[in-house]
């Protein structure tokens, strides 16, 4: 059954700020939020954004916020503390900590988004908790918060009342679901069509990081252009000969070296390379499998479907119908 909100008229969601805060992190869900209606079309929400002093935030980029005072705030269903590079130094305000407190000690629910998990982690709210953050962060996380237990590849994870979000637009990710919580499966599902959206997409963040993560452990660069030959190419023939070949290396020194630099065997970036290449092809839609198959290099069907669910813990076909259903 759908949450009933505690009294009448719209549901109370304060989104906490602070200077230097990602803009998609506040902007995403007020929109979901702001979408959202109830049984009677009425607005289901009303959406305060605050910061410990209100008055005019910084983001990360161009557009300031415009915030309350968080002392007027007296009652709120769900406190949102959103995320930003930010977050990382506003934690260990003592009015920002005491903010997330006294707003968090009477809501129903309390969240974060991206970064905000370590505000909340700083505040004691994840203390004996599962929670996520930014896949980049999440080690960091777990190491400055011990009692917190910390997994880097889900898109949102709840542990009773306390909702923890990955990055950036996982916070939309978890507004829908807070609102289908509250409003109903229809409504959330509503909602996503409306904003050209996932319901919930499948897979973790590994899915969208797995890449990435590799190539932020390369500060040498010495295999900078074998990586772009594979991210433009990946369908060539990449065995380890051919690729130490192509770094003017012997075979040894090269699989060495490369897993040094990148941390993950040669034969391992390839295919995630081309897993990431195939997917991001297959949200695009009007494509055939046995094509992808063929373009990105995995020599069939199966051998794509065996390396995307070693990778991403779903099939092609899992994405197909997510991302390129007609029936939304």
């Amino acid at each position: 059954m759908p949450a009933k909100s505690a009294k009448s008229g719209p549901r109370t969601i304060v989104i906490i700020v602070y200077d230097n805060v990602k803009l998609l992190d506040v902007t995403g869900p007020i929109q979901v939020f702001s979408d959202a209606r109830d049984g009677d079309r009425s607005n289901a929400y009303e959406v305060s954004v605050v910061s410990v002093a209100g008055g005019v935030v910084s983001t990360d980029t161009v557009v300031a916020l415009d915030t309350l005072n968080a002392e007027i705030i007296t009652d709120a269903d769900t406190v949102i503390v959103a995320g930003g590079v930010g977050a990382l130094h506003a934690r260990y305000s003592p009015g920002l900590k005491k903010v997330v407190t006294e707003l968090g000690r009477s809501a129903r629910r309390v969240c974060s988004i991206c970064l905000g998990a370590f505000v909340l982690a700083e505040a004691g709210a994840l203390n004996g908790k599962r929670a996520t953050t930014h896949w980049m962060h999440s080690d960091r996380l777990a190491r400055d918060y011990s009692s917190v237990t910390v997994t880097d590849d889900e898109i949102f994870v709840t542990d009773g009342r306390v909702w923890t979000s990955a990055g950036v637009t996982a916070g939309i990710d978890m507004a829908l679901a807070l609102v289908e919580e509250d409003l109903g499966r229809l409504e959330a599902l509503r909602i996503a069509r409306l904003l050209v959206l996932p319901m919930k997409r499948l897979g973790g963040q590994n899915q969208y990081s797995s890449v990435l993560r590799a190539h932020t452990k390369s500060t040498i660069g010495r295999f900078d252009a074998l990586l772009q030959a594979i991210r433009t190419e990946p369908a060539n023939d990449y065995s380890v000969p051919t690729m130490a070949a192509f770094a003017n290396m012997s075979e040894r020194n090269f699989a060495r070296l490369f897993t040094a630099d990148i941390g993950v065997s040669p034969s391992l970036y390839v295919e995630q390379t081309r897993v990431e290449a195939a997917r991001e092809a297959l949200t695009l839609g009007n494509r055939r499998m046995k094509s992808l198959a063929a373009e990105f290099g995995f020599g069939s069907e199966e051998n794509m479907r065996r390396a995307f669910k070693r990778r991403l813990g779903i099939t092609p076909s899992n994405i197909v119908s997510q991302f390129t259903s007609t029936k939304r």
